[in-house]
């Protein structure tokens, strides 16, 4: 019986998600919700590692985050053109694991597989709840409570900004099981993500965020629809 989860990211490769909201999925694991990550692509294009180093890294950054589930589509790194089978693929992981909660990449990125992942997750979320869109598998349609973007390459105004100090090193320690892609080594080639400013900077834009909130870490998301509260002064204990 397949488990459901009740936070579920998606990535067009394997890192995206650890490098934009890796903190916010091992937090929700530490308060005992379920969480899972999807990767689109096994990132085989990349300039270092190849796809059996990158699927283990990809384990063991999971391990490290208290992932429930993680799966891999296997779909074309460089070729997420969203074409009814690729976007039938995304839609039927959304009806089985039926998430609360689904995070994708912003819409705005220097990669063009991460703003192909953002619309296809848009659309795929949107097409799960429809009750006339069937697939052969049979899943039920399931519609998501809140669809928010996270960032990976760049930075930007946030609509939410969820604290995640603690266990920070839990974030870089996921991160940095991609040692294939953040590590230089013999053999490897200079890549944006294996600089040495790289890592820094996304310690540095998490920690902006954080203090804009007033605390030490904190990841940006954002929302495509206004966010729902039912009222604006919480209840006391």
């Amino acid at each position: 019986m397949t488990s459901t989860v009740d936070l579920l990211a998606f990535g067009a490769h394997p890192d995206d998600v650890e490098i934009g909201t890796s903190g916010i999925l091992w937090k929700h694991a530490r308060q005992g919700f379920k969480t899972a990550i999807c990767d689109l692509t096994d990132g085989e294009l990349s300039s270092n590692g190849d796809v059996v180093r990158r699927r283990a890294e990809a384990d063991r950054a999971g391990e490290i985050l208290g992932l429930t589930r993680r799966l891999r589509l296997g779909l074309p790194d460089r070729g997420l053109t969203g074409t009814a089978e690729q976007l039938n693929a995304v839609v039927q992981v959304i009806r089985m694991l039926k998430p609360r909660v689904v995070l994708a990449p912003h819409w705005e990125d220097r990669h063009p597989d991460h703003t192909a992942c953002a619309r296809m997750v848009k659309e795929a979320v949107f097409d799960a709840a429809i009750r006339k869109r069937e697939l052969d598998t049979g899943e039920a349609p399931h519609r998501v409570e809140q669809l928010f973007h996270y960032f990976i390459n760049h930075t930007g105004k946030a609509d939410v900004i969820v604290d995640v100090s603690e266990g920070y090193e839990q974030k870089e320690a996921a991160i940095l099981a991609y040692e294939s892609q953040f590590v230089p080594g013999p053999g490897r080639v200079e890549t944006p993500l294996n600089r040495p400013t790289y890592l820094p900077m996304i310690r540095g834009r998490d920690q902006l965020w954080g203090h804009e909130i007033g605390v030490l870490y904190g990841e940006g998301l954002v929302s495509p629809r206004p966010i729902a509260m039912g009222t604006l002064i919480p209840e006391r204990d």
